[in-house]
């Protein structure tokens, strides 16, 4: 797990960059010192600039970054290759490569060198890197399948740059008030995220997950998607199912066990982290695991999970966020985050990747299989709302206009809105914070519909079942957008390498061909996520494999009526954006929240967090300090400082 940053000039013929250049570019790196404590390496040559931050896992006395390749290639590679050794001995059988090192960098230089673009869909792990092609002067660059690591581009005139975080870009893009882009933002407001390819500057764009990236001076961007996920429905017995995903997550924890370094796992309450650590002690019987939860009662997972340790036979470390802890450490998240992302579940993460940071170096965690075995509740709701949707078309314009008569908060408003209303426009993903009304009062602009992301999606779906449709918009959007951009972002803030062997291609491949009744059962309304938990049938302790999704649940509904509420609205208040957003419309939120006469904690957090953002980067009015082992590092310092 790294940070990389990579700039190539539009100029054929251009030198090196001069001494000024240089030194941008090295600052530039330093921003990103929490992704590779261990080793920085720079190198500028004709042209082009390669900058490497590196978190030594495999291979730690060598293989250090920029790698070159038979004098025609230098590569930067920002991830982990899980089959590198079975593509080393291949490269050898077959092509005759040779290596100098032990790890996996050269092996993905060599798997370019020979088989070009044709090796990624080879490579099983996670991944985001660029490599250069000093005899055409063509840049590749390319992100894994899902999106696991993150790579984010900016064209100028003088050339192509590339960062593993927007804020070693931001140098060299324009002012960031002057260049915001207000569509991304209005899809901050649907989403709580600013989904691919989008960011906050118009600018810097993200490689969308799964894609391919040529460049060559005067040539531009070409991109190439290279993988998409899909899920279509294969006729497999329940027995095959369960035994296929059983035998492919065991081998993908395996494979994820890899490394040079103490390797742990976090746990929550969930069968699916249950699973992973399970799996995980049958390699590694000395299996450390970490858990978090708040100090306020019902916002805890700490008991469960150490009874689920206690069962498992693995040693746990828990630890306790306080509002304390939150109000000290916000400030930094969010300028980790790089673009606002207004999930309050990515905070204990932060604080839970800290104390696994103190005793190990890599750990492994359950993300992805929501999406790919049907782990929300919101799936259910096709099966729910079946009954209105199946009317005629006259009878749910009428039921439509009786919702509208019905007044707000009234039950039953809700469902008959929703069944009268076409899942493409009612479903956009797992969080749906601001509807396209309420955005017409918050904000001062207008901006394309949040349909500009998912009409797409759901036009390649348009095959499949409602709840099959819903997942793939989730894999598209909310998967990379918000559970994997945390997940980097909240461990690489403490130099941890978060793994997740449900995005293996393996398992992937496993849950795939699941049919709708194999994920959520007609005859329990209550289960999610049948397959895997049948998979997982004595292997997790049975009290977890049967008990209903929690995540890790946080108190934002509570924090808004104490002292996190006064914080927020003074920052509200207080907010340069008046001219992106409606402020009087947002206290009255955060007030009737307080009031008790509305739960509106989700709204008002995904407020807050952009003018938190805005008060960071634009009008740098906070100042958030770095942790005092980033500290220790003095150009780091001078950075922070500079800016």
């Amino acid at each position: 797990m790294c940070g990389l940053n990579v700039f190539v000039s539009s100029r054929p013929s251009a030198g090196a960059p001069d001494p000024a250049s240089q030194a941008a570019f090295a600052a530039a790196l330093e921003t990103m010192h929490h992704r590779g404590p261990d080793d920085t390496r720079v190198e500028f040559t004709e042209g082009a600039a390669f900058g490497f931050k590196r978190l030594a896992i495999i291979d730690r006395s060598e293989a250090a970054q920029p790698v070159h390749y038979r004098d025609r290639w230098t590569v930067v590679f920002n991830g982990e290759i899980y089959n590198y050794r079975e593509l080393r001995a291949e490269l050898i059988r077959d092509h005759g490569a040779t290596f100098v090192t032990e790890g996996d960098s050269e092996v993905l230089a060599a798997a370019f060198h020979f088989w070009g673009p044709a090796a990624l869909p080879r490579l099983r792990g996670m991944f985001a890197f660029v490599a250069y092609d000093h005899w055409t002067g063509t840049l590749h660059a390319a992100r894994d399948q899902f999106g696991i690591k993150p790579l984010y581009l900016l064209e100028t005139v003088d050339g192509l740059f590339l960062a593993s975080e927007r804020k070693a870009l931001t140098a060299f893009a324009g002012d960031p008030a002057a260049t915001l882009d207000t569509d991304a933002l209005a899809h901050y407001f649907t989403f709580q995220f600013v989904p691919d390819p989008l960011t906050l500057s118009r600018q810097i764009r993200r490689l969308p997950p799964g894609h391919h990236l040529t460049w060559t001076p005067g040539g531009g961007q070409r991109l190439t998607r290279y993988f998409r996920p899909s899920l279509r429905p294969l006729a497999i017995s329940e027995t095959a199912a369960f035994d296929g995903i059983r035998d492919a997550l065991r081998d993908s924890v395996r494979a994820h066990l890899h490394a040079e370094v103490p390797v742990g796992a976090f746990l929550s309450s969930g069968v699916d982290s249950s699973a992973i650590v399970a799996l995980a002690r049958e390699h590694k019987p000395d299996l450390h695991v970490f858990t978090a939860g708040f100090a306020q009662d019902g916002y805890s997972e700490i008991e469960i999970a150490q009874n689920t340790a206690e069962q498992l036979g693995v040693r746990i470390t828990p630890t306790v966020v306080t509002e304390d802890d939150v109000i000290r450490e916000l400030p930094r998240i969010v300028h980790l985050l790089d673009d606002p992302v207004a999930d309050p579940s990515l905070i204990p993460l932060y604080f839970l990747a800290q104390t696994a940071s103190r005793y190990v170096t890599v750990v492994l965690s359950g993300e992805g299989s929501d999406e790919l075995f049907g782990g929300y509740t919101i799936y259910r709701e096709p099966a729910s709302l079946s009954r209105i949707e199946h009317l005629p078309t006259g009878m749910k314009r009428g039921l439509r206009g009786l919702a509208h008569a019905i007044p707000e908060g009234v039950k039953g408003r809700s469902f008959l809105e929703r069944g009268t209303t076409p899942i493409e426009e009612r479903y956009y993903g797992n969080a749906r914070i601001f509807t396209p009304a309420e955005k017409a009062e918050l904000l001062r602009f207008t901006a394309e519909p949040h349909t500009a992301i998912t009409s797409q999606l759901y036009a390649e779906t348009a095959d499949v079942d409602d709840v099959a449709s819903m997942q793939y918009v989730d894999l598209h959007t909310w998967l990379p957008g918000d559970i994997l951009a945390k997940a980097d972002r909240m461990s690489m803030a403490h130099s941890l390498e978060l793994r997740v062997p449900f995005l293996d291609q393996a398992v992937y491949a496993a849950a795939a061909g699941l049919p709708t009744s194999l994920k959520l059962p007609a005859n329990n309304r209550h289960t999610t996520k049948h397959a895997l938990r049948e998979a997982m049938r004595g292997i997790v302790p049975e009290s977890v494999r049967e008990r209903r999704k929690l995540g890790f649940p946080t108190p934002t509904r509570l924090w808004l009526k104490g002292g996190i509420g006064d914080w927020v609205g003074g920052l509200i208040a207080g907010s340069g954006p008046r001219h992106l957003i409606d402020v009087d419309y947002a206290l009255r939120l955060l007030t009737e929240h307080r009031a008790g006469h509305a739960d509106n904690s989700r709204k008002v957090w995904t407020v807050a967090m952009f003018c938190l953002w805005w008060a960071i980067h634009v009008d740098r009015t906070i100042r958030p300090a770095p942790s005092p082992a980033l500290m220790a590092n003095d150009r780091w310092a001078t950075v922070l400082t500079d800016r």
